[in-house]
């Protein structure tokens, strides 16, 4: 069987490890909603070696573009996962994709380059969570003053509610007091009344009136 040099064996490792394509991903919001970190993952789940990603402008739309290098199967694979998916908030017109011929730079760059992206937007967010944190620590130190507020709101209410008790007491003092008035005036008024009315009986008779 004849054996094939090994010129020709490294012209064919060459070829297949070598193939290019520029993608063009194409849309109204491509932008701006993790689609270089998408083609990463993807890119490294299939162990592409070559991969570079940038942002676009093309007419008012907007473009991601994706110049991927390896061998023919994982690029066939890459390319068939992203017309397939995309980022969740992405809208997505069309993806395109042609042979390229340039540099293509290595996944691990672009996964260095996403990192400093994450941080980019992660460092106001921290900024902002540091201010906060800040003022709640502030307002931390106010709780031994508002808890002696509260246990002098507590003291007065406390003193109130002795007050409305002992004017309760005098209350029901003055109450019973007007009460046994009340029994001790009410036998002596009917007497009065059935005297009135006696009279006033003798008068009519004297007078003849009915």
């Amino acid at each position: 069987m004849p054996q094939r040099g090994n010129s020709q064996i490294a012209e064919r490792t060459h070829i297949i490890e070598n193939m290019k394509l520029k993608i063009k991903i194409a849309g109204t919001r491509v932008h701006d909603v993790g689609y270089r970190v998408f083609l990463l993952k993807n890119a490294m789940n299939l162990a592409l070696p070559g991969l570079s990603t940038y942002n676009w402008d093309e007419d008012g739309g907007q473009e991601v573009i994706a110049l991927v290098e390896g061998d023919e199967a994982r690029v066939a694979s890459f390319l068939k996962t992203i017309e397939k998916n995309k980022p969740e908030m992405a809208i997505v017109s069309s993806v395109t994709f042609e042979d390229y011929d340039g540099d293509v730079g290595r996944a691990s760059e672009v996964a260095m380059f996403c990192t400093f992206v994450q941080l980019d937007k992660a460092i106001p967010l921290l900024l902002n969570m540091r201010d906060d944190l800040k003022a709640v620590r502030e307002n931390t130190d106010m709780i031994p003053q508002i808890s002696e507020d509260i246990k002098a709101v507590r003291k007065t209410t406390d003193a109130t509610l002795d007050e409305i008790k002992a004017v309760r007491k005098t209350t029901d003092s003055t109450l019973d007091e007007i009460k046994g008035m009340r029994e001790d005036i009410q036998p002596g008024y009917a007497m009065q009344f059935r005297q009135v009315h006696s009279d006033v009986r003798a008068i009519k008779d004297r007078l003849g009136m009915p």
